[in-house]
């Protein structure tokens, strides 16, 4: 059953299970997409305010990105398995086969695409939340500080299902190059919700 279909329960009982997914990288991509969801609905909080009148066109432009978000990491959670089923297969193919290394390093490179999806997307709603944090209403900061926290997590999430499964790539290089990509990611992005939290928790004490 694709994710979209299943309650949260239903969600929740295959992830706990020994079911090979959904797994970290899919719980990755939905909290992300909860996280975006927050913002979205801080602008829903927003707009047809007079207060933020003078905000109101970009709060909907901020709206439309993080919905846009919402809908492309929801569906990587079933990318995810996706992308996992065939290495967990492959994984059992004889180390004596010799068309084992190219089928594992295909499989490989296929599921650290997604995660690697996952973060680029993270990022993206993390900038949203900066920006909704500044714009939106004042009376909705902590679901900006909730959002932002979700994606952060869902970042790193994302960032640790990379790294599994470069650490066993033959093509070092091509590795080399997807950890790099998502260090220098997580280096500006975890900061940057860290900056938003801090802001949003300084209004509370």
């Amino acid at each position: 059953m694709h994710t979209a279909e299943q309650t949260c329960q239903g969600f929740l009982d295959a992830l706990a299970s020994k079911a090979p997914v959904p797994g970290g990288g899919g719980a990755s991509a939905l909290v992300g997409a909860l996280g975006a969801a927050l913002c979205t609905m801080v602008g829903n909080y927003t707009v047809g305010k007079k207060k933020y009148a003078g905000v109101e066109e970009d709060v909907k432009l901020l709206m439309a990105k993080a919905e846009d978000l919402r809908a492309r990491l929801l569906a990587l959670v079933d990318a995810d398995a996706a992308a996992f089923e065939p290495l967990s297969k492959a994984y059992a193919i004889p180390k004596e086969d010799p068309s084992r290394g190219a089928v594992m390093e295909r499989c490989l490179q296929d599921a650290a695409a997604t995660p690697m999806a996952i973060l680029r997307l993270c990022c993206e709603a993390i900038d949203l939340h900066r920006e909704m944090g500044e714009k939106g209403s004042v009376l909705m900061l902590s679901d900006v500080g909730t959002g932002v926290v979700f994606c952060q997590s869902a970042l790193y999430g994302a960032a640790l299902n990379v790294r599994v499964n470069t650490k066993s790539m033959a093509d070092r290089a091509f590795a080399q190059a997807m950890n790099e990509e998502a260090d220098a990611l997580v280096a500006k992005y975890a900061p940057m919700a860290r900056q938003v939290y801090d802001k949003v928790m300084g209004r509370f004490v």
